[in-house]
């Protein structure tokens, strides 16, 4: 495993600036530790930042239960811990002279931790000592700027910089799914325009998104089937995403909960008048799930398997007769990259997707362990983190009672509640401005 060292300028000189930092590491599998601890001093290929916002992923849900045995974690890490959480958003205060050119201190800039382009599996937030979302204050290396993974960021909230890392994997999915024009050999990407998409198991934090880039981009379905068996969960992403503003998009959008139909896969295909789904995302790696989303492909249908499981021998049966004749076939991506990111960034910035409608908890940076290792066990979207703070991981919908006895929360719900219960910027400045730090 590359540590840091490797990716030191030879013989060139360090900057003399060297501070504390706080971060949740990794030491093993369920080992998490909240500690403090000296960041080195800077080299001249590296960048100094103060970490503000990251939200939580199951992949380092995943991670963290892994350890050593997850392909982006080191060997290592009982001796050379990393730093967890790779959703991050911040500022930058110092930058090596290698970079001055390019980046300045008081930068705001996002992450983009898949360097996959750079022959690498490494990744802040899984494989690296001094970055990591989950944490104060980090040291950038050389590698992340020389990939082009560090994102200046011009929005004034921190918080949709932190979401647009998962807003690109959402992105870098739609991209992906591909069709075949019959009698060629050419593969079309991206979803099929004006064509039929179903999102499976597709209301949790990430569908949520999905639901939403499918509105609003450029290439558009002209059906779009949404399920869960939740029926508070498909409530929620109803008032967030009505099917009448879907039709002002020139989009038909249907919520079905599968939990209550006898015969799901008939009944999604009927809503199609019979001829199935031309794209069809899983967002749940459940096999009952897989296998009713390749049973509702249409002719050149692509599944797109968008649930990382965390078991590596996770399994579903496949037709593979409609492989042979229908020309159905399936598609799988891990992260998005740059561009997806760049793209989603300037679909917030235009006012065109909204990623803030994700989040539901928020909490401060000795809320993480406990919010990692119990991720799928906690109700709800996106889990935002402030990594300078110290607050229990609280549910917007919570704040009303705590703030029965505390006037921080009292307020803070009643900037959320004037604004539908969804995260913004008035809700993250009172926050930064008045929360205990950590």
């Amino acid at each position: 495993m590359e540590l840091r060292e490797n990716f030191r300028v030879p013989r060139g000189k360090k900057i003399k600036l060297k501070m504390k930092t706080k971060a949740v590491r990794i030491y093993g599998k369920k080992d998490l530790r909240l500690e403090e601890f000296d960041l080195p001093e800077l080299n001249e290929d590296e960048i100094l930042a103060q970490v503000i916002s990251d939200s939580i992923c199951m992949s380092s849900h995943k991670a963290a239960l892994q350890g050593i045995e997850h392909k982006r974690v080191p060997d290592d890490i009982d001796i050379n811990p990393t730093i967890i959480g790779h959703e991050f958003a911040g500022v930058i205060l110092e930058v090596g002279r290698k970079w001055r050119h390019k980046y300045s201190e008081g930068q705001k800039f996002s992450i983009q931790p898949a360097m996959a382009h750079m022959g690498t599996l490494d990744a802040p937030g899984y494989s690296y000592r001094f970055i990591g979302g989950d944490a104060t204050h980090i040291i950038i290396p050389d590698i992340v700027m020389e990939a082009d993974c560090l994102l200046p960021y011009e929005g004034e909230a921190y918080f949709p910089a932190s979401l647009s890392e998962p807003m690109s994997c959402i992105v870098g999915a739609f991209h992906a799914s591909y069709h075949i024009p019959p009698g060629t050999y050419v593969h079309e990407m991206g979803i099929r325009q004006g064509g039929k998409m179903a999102i499976l198991a597709g209301v949790g934090p990430m569908g949520l998104g999905a639901i939403d880039y499918a509105l609003h981009q450029s290439r558009k379905p002209s059906l779009l089937v949404v399920t869960d068996i939740d029926d508070s969960r498909i409530s929620r992403a109803a008032c967030l995403f009505p099917p009448e503003h879907a039709e002002k998009e020139g989009i038909k959008l249907i919520y079905v909960n599968t939990g209550r139909i006898s015969d799901p896969a008939g009944h999604l295909r009927d809503l199609t008048g019979g001829s199935g789904y031309d794209d069809v995302f899983v967002f749940a790696p459940v096999k009952q799930v897989v296998e009713q989303g390749d049973a509702i492909l249409g002719f050149d249908g692509c599944l797109n398997f968008f649930a990382g499981p965390v078991n590596p021998e996770f399994r579903a049966e496949f037709n593979f007769y409609n492989v042979h004749y229908a020309f159905t076939h399936i598609v799988g991506t891990s992260g998005g990259n740059t561009d997806d990111m760049r793209e989603s960034l300037r679909l917030m910035g235009e006012d065109r997707i909204n990623p803030a409608v994700m989040i539901t908890h928020v909490g401060g940076l000795d809320a993480v362990i406990e919010t990692t290792l119990n991720l799928p066990h906690i109700p709800g979207g996106k889990k935002l983190i402030y990594t300078n703070i110290s607050m229990p991981l609280t549910s917007l919908y919570e704040l009303r009672e705590k703030g029965k006895d505390n006037p921080f929360y009292a307020t803070l719900h009643e900037i959320v509640t004037q604004n539908a219960y969804i995260w913004n910027l008035e809700a993250e400045k009172y926050l930064l401005a008045n929360a205990k730090p950590v």
